[in-house]
């Protein structure tokens, strides 16, 4: 930072004593001493801030080389994707395909054991109910 030699020290201090006397110096060296103090805390403030960003940057930075973001649907893509390779079952346990009706282009593929949708009522079906008590 400032190089400041044993020698130029001792100058400053006797002008700043000649200047302002016995009886101010050591309340402006005390003064001095405050803002210096608080000008360092300030500077480290920042220099640890900086750092900090710097540092969320390079992890961001990071964690998008490893983990690229998903590529956007295509509209021509079906809903459903298709099994890998290694999960698809032996030739001997699929049915034929016959006995399996195909779903649609954008149909996902029917899924077992699910109840179909519930679609609400006409607003006449239901203002004859009853009200409950």
């Amino acid at each position: 930072m400032l190089d400041f030699g044993f020698s130029e020290i001792l100058l400053t201090s006797v002008i700043a004593l000649v200047v302002l006397g016995p009886e101010r110096l050591p309340k402006v060296a005390r003064q001095v001493g405050n803002w210096m103090g608080r000008a360092r805390a300030m500077a480290r403030q920042l220099s640890e801030q900086l750092d900090r960003e710097v540092s969320a940057d390079e992890l961001l930075k990071q964690s998008q080389r490893i983990q690229p973001p998903p590529a956007a649907p295509t509209p021509a893509s079906p809903a459903f994707s298709v099994p890998a390779a290694s999960s698809v079952p032996a030739a001997s346990s699929v049915p034929a395909a016959s006995s399996v009706p195909s779903p649609g282009p954008l149909e996902p593929p029917p899924q077992a054991g699910l109840a179909p949708p519930v679609t609400p009522l006409p607003s006449s079906v239901e203002s004859s109910k009853p009200p409950n008590d």
